[in-house]
């Protein structure tokens, strides 16, 4: 599995399924990875020393969106690092973004790390009894702490989001050099906020707060700052943990009009017409079983109702975002072709992955005059000239997110697998599980376990730093690795999960699952994900032992996890003004007025939603 043995070629497919333009750029930072990494490889000197580990964390990915699991997005970096390591087809993580990266970082559940959800939207009730409430405790210690102490040196670079106050920060929690962003998102090319619910984007440098530069693409700029972390010790001998969390594909969705370009015509056809082509390849591929159906989204509009005009700014919308996903590719590769020259590629483990599925909450009508006037009151333009370069404003609605999560179903912040499962590719070394698949089952917290194992290095146990710390949960995903057909979690390991009541539990081949309105019922369901990963044939009924079985087993993890009940009436919406308000009270009355009125725009969106699940 070593990335000194491939080639990277442009793959015939990219241009043949979606009207795909060549991107020059990436052409151009691929084919200099291939030479870098062929002429590097066997000068390496470093090859006996520990190896380097490097963590590359996307923002709202969804599981069909690299060219390796199946979409029509250009992504030779990532699709090369795919053939050299071994692709998982069963990777789930929480469904949304600070509870994955708690997990991935600390080995421990979610909730008894802390971070239930994020801090936004922590229902206000939960937030009384437990004001620190979607920030990481200190009754557990991340991998970058436990590697700094076993001779790491430990570096981040991107999206912290598990608490901002200084004893919170990545700097204190074990990274010895970080440029780090503590909010949900930011501008990808400005030092600004991206929600009115923020007074600024808080960048943070060693752990005191910084600006970041503008008119520097977010991806550039964080490939830039790691690169310049990894140099400034590499003299020294000793391995690197390097954390790269992208803020790609979170919204705002932006991206350099290099790479946009190349998909200004490949979604003209709309969301069905990708969504069906990605869950073909997807299975062509052998990352969906054969003959798997594949139920429409209630969220989803019908692209023949679209006039003309909105059909055009519905593709322009994706585009950007395809734009991105590239543009992420090419700052890997740039990152890759960096370690080549210094020569020590060959003994670096890299894992991609990311925080959730992809994110359904761009308006439906993002150009709407409404809309456009509200974006204009917090410096943002919406036309589609220029969509995606700086000083725009851009997401996908619930409709292109059906084609990112394809062929599964639901999305980010629900329970359904296109919310929970995403890529994983893990890469580097010799294996010859290189080039495969597996359909194991893993789980956010085996990200941690799997760090440790690459680094030879145990986890603590109960005591760390001078503190009693929650023990390690996960499994290493090393022993995949040999044996692709292998499981880590037998017949009988629980894993549940909630989310504000969307809710799951996975056992063996099985998951109990629920999501409330506007995309689910709020009833409990039962299917085979490893049959049936589009969750389209309810078991309930056929198998009520299972059914009570996994109930049962819910149960005791809500007991067992401390799960707080989800408030009666509680909306993500509501709760996420209320915390704008809060943190935003003393501003100007017109601050206040955007707030609200660019949230009710969010909220306007889930009516929408829930009227298009009414007429289904």
């Amino acid at each position: 599995m070593s990335p000194t043995k491939a080639v990277i070629a442009t793959q015939p497919s990219l241009r043949q399924a979606g009207k795909v333009k060549p991107c020059f750029i990436t052409v151009i930072v691929t084919l200099t990875l291939c030479a870098s990494i062929e002429a590097a490889g066997p000068d390496d000197t470093r090859s006996s020393s520990p190896p380097n580990i490097v963590f590359i964390l996307a923002d709202d990915l969804g599981f069909s969106d690299l060219n390796a699991y199946g979409s029509e997005i250009q992504t030779p970096v990532l699709d090369h690092l795919a053939r050299e390591g071994l692709r998982f087809s069963n990777f789930h993580t929480a469904a949304n973004c600070a509870p994955s990266r708690a997990m991935m970082l600390t080995g421990v559940s979610n909730e008894l790390a802390g971070v239930p959800n994020i801090p936004e939207m922590v229902p206000p009730e939960h937030r009384a009894e437990s004001p620190e409430l979607g920030t990481l405790n200190h009754q557990v210690a991340t991998v970058a702490s436990v590697l700094n102490a076993a001779g790491y040196h430990t570096y981040m670079t991107g999206k912290w989001h598990l608490g901002s106050a200084p004893e919170q920060r990545p700097f204190r929690r074990g990274f010895e050099q970080t440029v780090a962003l503590m909010e949900s998102g930011a501008d990808n090319w400005e030092h600004k906020s991206y929600l009115p619910i923020y007074d600024d984007a808080t960048w943070t440098e060693n752990g005191d707060i910084t600006r970041r530069p503008n008119g520097v693409y977010s991806s550039t700029y964080l490939v830039d700052r790691m690169i310049e972390f990894i140099d400034g010790n590499l003299s020294d001998g000793d391995p690197f943990f390097a954390y790269l969390p992208f803020q790609a594909v979170h919204i705002p969705v932006q991206a350099p009009e290099a790479y946009t370009d190349a998909y200004r015509e490949t979604y003209q056809d709309g969301w069905h017409a990708i969504r069906d082509a990605r869950h073909q390849r997807a299975t062509s591929l052998g990352l969906i079983p054969e003959g798997a159906s594949v139920r429409d989204m209630p969220t989803t509009e019908q692209w023949s109702d679209l006039t003309p005009e909105a059909r055009a700014y519905e593709a322009a919308r994706m585009a950007v975002y395809a734009g991105m996903v590239t543009a992420m590719d090419a700052e890997i590769g740039r990152l890759l072709n960096f370690l080549s020259e210094r020569g020590v590629l060959s003994n670096t483990l890299l894992i991609f992955t990311s925080d959730n599925g992809a994110e359904g909450s761009g308006s439906p009508r993002q150009n709407a005059a409404l809309n456009r006037f509200f974006m204009q009151r917090t410096g943002y333009r919406v036309d589609q000239a220029g969509l995606g370069t700086q000083g725009s404003f851009n997401a996908i609605s619930p409709s292109f997110a059906s084609a990112a999560v394809s062929p599964l179903s639901e999305y980010k912040f629900y329970s359904g697998e296109g919310g929970m499962r995403v890529p994983l590719i893990i890469s580097g070394g010799d294996s010859p599980a290189s080039g495969k698949i597996t359909s194991s089952f893993a789980w956010a917290t085996d990200i941690a376990a799997t760090i440790l194992d690459i680094a030879q290095v145990s986890h603590p146990g109960e005591r760390f730093g001078g503190r009693p710390i929650l023990p390690m949960t996960g499994r290493s995903l090393l022993p995949l690795l040999s044996d692709p057909e292998a499981r880590i979690y037998m017949e009988d390991d629980p894993i549940g999960y909630d989310l504000a009541g969307n809710s799951a539990l996975f056992k063996g081949d099985f998951k109990l699952q629920r999501s409330v309105p506007p995309m689910g019922d709020g009833r409990w369901r039962l299917f085979d994900i490893r049959q049936d990963p589009a969750e389209t044939q309810d078991l309930a009924e056929a198998q009520p032992e299972r059914m009570a079985e996994l109930l049962r087993d819910y149960e005791a993890f809500t007991s067992s996890q401390k799960v707080r009940p989800t408030p009666e009436g509680y909306q993500r919406q509501l709760a996420l003004l209320g915390w704008g308000l809060k943190h935003r009270f003393g501003d100007t009355l017109l601050a206040v007025l955007v707030l609200i009125a660019t949230l009710s725009l969010i909220a306007a969106s889930a009516s929408f939603a829930r009227k298009t699940s009414a007429r289904e």
